[in-house]
C-alpha cells in the first residue's frame, strides 16, 4: 500500500455516503467562513466612524478679544459637524445625558460656557485653560469610548492650534511693531547724538572764550592794583601845585616891586613845572595804554548764548521746561554778572582816564607858562601886569588839576575794584562753561551709546511682513508635524489582521478536519508495516485540503475582500506551509494521545490566539504568556504573512518559514516514532480505545 494509495482511500471514505460528502464540504468551508467572515467585518470599520452617533452641545457664551466678538464654541461646533468624521447631532445637555445613558449617542461632547473666555484669557494676567467636557459610556461600546477619546484630543489640538495661531500672530506683529519704534528710537538717537555733539563743540568755545575772557579780566586787575597809590600821589603832588599858584598869584602884588630877585626864582618855577608836566604826561600814557584792553570788554547778550547752545540741539529734540529754565537762569546770571563787572570797570576807567588827561593837559598849560615866565623874566619890568595875569591863569589851571587829580585818586579804588570783581566773574563764568563742556562730553557719549544700544536691540528682533508673519504663527502654533514613512504599510484595518486570522483560520481548518480524518491507517500499520508511509499518508491528506483551503481563502482575502497583497506567491506559499505544519502539529497529538491529543489542539489553538500577537504587540502580554510568543508556531506563521503580504523584509519571512518547517518536520518525526512503535507491537488501547483516548 503506497502514500498516494492511502490519500485516495482516505478521500474516498470522506465522500463515500451523500452526509460524509455534506460533513466533508462543511468542515472544508469552516475556515472560509471565519477567516473572510472575520475579515469582512473588520475590513475598514474607521472607514464608517461616521456611522457612529455623537452629541455635541455648545454653551458657550463667547468673549471679546481686541475689540472683537469670538465665540470659540460655535465654531468648533461648525467645524465638527461639517466635518462629518462622526454622526454628529447638535443638542442640549438634558437630551444628551440622557442619550448617551439609554445609547442614542455613543459620546457627548459638551462646551462649557466659558470656554471662549477661558481661550482669550491666555492673553491676560490670569489665564485660564479651557476645557472640552467629553461623556461616554462603556455600555455602549468600549472602543466608542477609546474612539471618543481620540475625537476630543483631535478637537482640543484644532482648537489650540487656532488659538495658538492667533495669539502667534499678535505677538509677532506686536514685535514688527516694537521694531519699527525701535527704528524711529534709533533716527532721534542718533539726531540727538549728532546735536549734542555740535552743542558740545559749542560749549567748549564758550568755555575757551570765558578762559580768555578770565585771563584778560586778571591781567586788567593786576594791571590797576596800584592805581589807586599812583592817583593818590598825582594828587598830592597836584594839591601842591595849585597851594604855589595861589601863592604864586598873591605875591605878584609885590612881584612887581621885588623883581630884581624874579629871574632866578621863575627859572626855579619854570623847571618844577616842566617836571611836574612829564610826570602828567607818563601817567596820562599810562592810562591810554589800556584802553585797548577796556576797549575790548564788549558786554555779552544772554540771548544770543542761549540761542547758539538752542540751535545746536539735533532736529527733533527739545529740552524739557525744567531743563530750558534751569539753563536760561544759569547763563543768564553768569552773563549779567560779567556785563556788569565789565561795565563798572568800563566806567571808572572812563572817569579816571578823563581827569589824568585834564591833570596832563593843566600841567603842560603850567610847564608852558612858566617856561614863557622865565623867558620873560628879563623884561619883567615891562610885563609885570601880563605876569600877574598869567600867575592868576596858572592859579585857575592848578586848581583845576588839583580837582582832577582829586577825581582821579578818589575814583582809582573804584576802577581796581571794578577790576578784580571783573577777574572773579569771568573766573566764575569759565567754570560755569567748563562744566557744560563736560556735561556735554557726557550727554554726547551717553547718547551716542543709547543710539547704538537702540539699534543692537532692533537688529535682534527679525524683520517680518505680513505674510511671512502668517507663516510664523502657523509654525508656532503647530511646530510638529508627524510624517508617514511606513516602509512596509497594511492597507487598512482589515489587512492589518488578516495575518492573524489568516494562521487562525488554517488551524482551525485543521482542527476541524481532523474531527473526520483518521491520523494514521490502523490497516495499514498492520498489513503494510511501513510507518514512513504511513505517517506520510496520513499527513498528505489533510495537507492537501489545507492547500484547497489556503488558495481559496487567499482569493477571498484578495479579491473578495480586496486586501492587497504585495508577495502574492510568497503569500501563498507562507499560507500552505503553515496549514501543512499545523496539519503535522495535530495529527501528532492526536497519533501520540489520541482524543486527549484532538482536545491539547483546541487548547493549543487558544494559548496561539493570545500569544501570537496578532492584533496588539506581544511586547503588551504578561511576563507566563509573553514567554511563549516564541515558542509556539503561529507566532511565526503570522510575522511571515505580515512580511510576504505587506513587502516587508523577505529575510524575516525566510527565516519564519524555516521555523514553520522545523515544526513541520518535529511534528511528523513523533508521528514516525509512535507509528514505528505500533507496528512493533500494540497496546490495549490500540485495540480497544476509550472515548477520551
Amino acid at each position: 500500500m503506497t502514500t498516494t494509495s492511502l490519500v485516495r482511500a482516505e478521500l474516498a471514505r470522506l465522500t463515500a455516503t451523500p452526509l460524509a460528502r455534506l460533513a466533508f464540504i462543511a468542515l472544508m468551508i469552516v475556515p472560509l467562513l471565519y477567516g473572510g467572515a472575520y475579515l469582512w467585518a473588520n475590513r475598514d470599520p474607521y472607514a464608517k466612524l461616521d456611522q457612529i452617533p455623537a452629541a455635541i452641545v455648545n454653551l458657550d457664551a463667547g468673549a471679546t478679544l481686541d475689540g472683537d466678538q469670538v465665540d470659540y464654541g460655535t465654531d468648533v461646533t461648525k467645524e465638527a459637524i461639517d466635518g462629518a468624521d462622526f454622526k454628529w447631532t447638535k443638542t442640549s445637555a438634558a437630551d444628551a445625558r440622557s442619550g448617551v445613558r439609554n445609547g442614542t449617542y455613543d459620546f457627548v461632547v459638551t462646551i462649557p460656557h466659558d470656554f471662549s473666555e477661558h481661550l482669550v484669557s491666555a492673553q491676560s494676567d490670569d489665564p485660564t485653560q479651557a476645557k472640552l467636557v467629553m461623556t461616554t459610556a462603556d455600555t455602549n461600546s468600549y472602543l466608542a469610548s477609546t474612539i471618543a477619546e481620540q475625537a476630543g484630543k483631535t478637537m482640543r489640538t484644532a482648537v489650540a492650534e487656532r488659538v495658538g495661531k492667533q495669539a502667534a500672530k499678535t505677538l509677532l506683529v506686536g514685535l514688527a511693531d516694537v521694531r519699527d519704534s525701535l527704528g524711529d528710537a534709533v533716527d532721534g538717537a542718533d539726531q540727538l547724538a549728532s546735536g549734542t555733539a555740535k552743542a558740545d563743540k559749542g560749549a567748549h568755545q564758550l568755555a575757551d572764550g570765558t578762559g580768555k575772557l578770565s585771563s584778560g579780566a586778571a591781567e586788567l586787575a593786576s594791571g590797576t592794583a596800584d592805581l589807586p597809590s599812583q592817583t593818590q600821589q598825582l594828587n598830592s603832588g597836584a594839591q601842591q601845585v595849585a597851594s604855589g599858584a595861589s601863592t604864586l598869584a598873591s605875591g605878584l602884588a609885590s612881584a612887581q616891586q621885588q623883581t630884581a630877585a624874579l629871574p632866578s626864582q621863575t627859572q626855579q618855577l619854570n623847571d618844577g613845572a616842566q617836571k611836574v608836566a612829564a610826570g602828567n604826561k607818563r601817567l596820562a600814557d599810562q592810562i591810554d595804554g589800556y584802553s585797548s584792553d577796556v576797549g575790548a570788554l564788549q558786554p555779552l547778550d544772554a540771548d544770543t548764548v542761549l540761542a547758539g547752545i538752542t540751535d545746536n540741539l539735533p532736529e527733533g529734540v527739545e529740552l524739557t521746561e525744567e531743563q530750558q529754565a534751569a539753563l536760561t537762569a544759569t547763563v543768564t546770571d553768569a552773563v549779567t554778572q560779567v556785563n556788569a563787572t565789565g561795565a563798572q570797570a568800563k566806567k571808572t576807567y572812563a572817569t579816571a582816564k578823563s581827569s589824568v588827561d585834564q591833570l596832563r593837559d593843566g600841567s603842560a598849560q603850567v610847564a608852558a607858562g612858566t617856561s614863557s615866565l622865565a623867558a620873560a623874566t628879563p623884561e619883567l619890568s615891562s610885563g609885570i601886569a601880563s605876569a600877574a595875569t598869567g600867575a592868576s591863569t596858572l592859579s585857575s589851571g592848578a586848581s583845576q588839576v588839583a580837582a582832577g587829580t582829586s577825581a582821579l585818586a578818589t575814583a582809582a579804588p573804584t576802577l581796581s575794584s571794578g577790576a578784580s570783581s571783573l577777574a572773579t566773574g569771568a573766573a566764575s563764568a569759565n567754570e560755569g562753561a567748563s562744566s557744560l563742556a563736560s556735561g556735554l562730553d557726557e550727554l554726547k557719549t551717553g547718547s551716542a551709546k543709547l543710539a547704538a544700544s537702540l539699534d543692537e536691540g532692533r537688529t535682534k528682533i527679525p524683520a517680518s511682513n505680513a505674510s511671512e508673519r502668517e507663516s510664523q504663527a502657523s509654525v508656532i502654533s503647530d511646530p510638529v508635524k508627524v510624517g508617514d514613512d511606513n516602509v512596509a504599510a497594511a492597507s487598512n484595518y482589515g489587512a492589518g489582521l488578516a495575518p492573524f486570522f489568516i494562521s487562525l483560520a488554517a488551524w482551525i481548518g485543521m482542527y476541524a478536519l481532523f474531527l473526520i480524518l483518521k491520523p494514521i491507517s490502523k490497516r495499514a500499520i498492520t498489513a503494510v508495516r511501513k510507518p514512513l508511509a504511513v505517517v506520510f499518508g496520513g499527513w498528505l491528506t489533510p495537507a492537501l485540503l489545507g492547500l484547497v483551503q489556503m488558495v481559496a481563502l487567499f482569493f477571498i482575502v484578495r479579491f473578495a475582500l480586496d486586501l492587497n497583497v504585495v508577495h502574492v506567491g510568497g503569500t501563498i506559499g507562507i499560507m500552505v506551509l503553515a496549514s501543512a505544519t499545523f496539519a503535522a502539529v495535530i495529527m501528532a497529538l492526536n497519533v501520540l494521545l489520541g482524543s486527549v491529543g484532538q482536545f491539547l489542539g483546541l487548547v493549543l489553538m487558544l494559548v496561539q490566539l493570545v500569544t501570537a500577537g496578532g492584533t496588539f504587540p506581544w511586547q503588551t502580554l504578561p511576563g507566563p504568556l509573553a514567554a511563549l510568543h516564541f515558542a509556539l508556531p503561529m507566532t511565526y506563521s503570522v510575522d511571515a504573512i505580515r512580511q510576504t503580504m505587506y513587502g516587508g523584509n523577505l529575510g524575516a519571512a525566510w527565516s519564519d518559514a524555516g521555523v514553520l518547517l522545523c515544526w513541520l518536520l518535529g511534528a511528523l518525526l513523533v508521528s514516525f516514532v509512535v507509528t514505528a512503535r505500533q507496528t512493533r507491537s500494540r497496546t490495549l488501547r490500540d485495540l480497544r480505545p476509550s472515548l477520551i483516548g
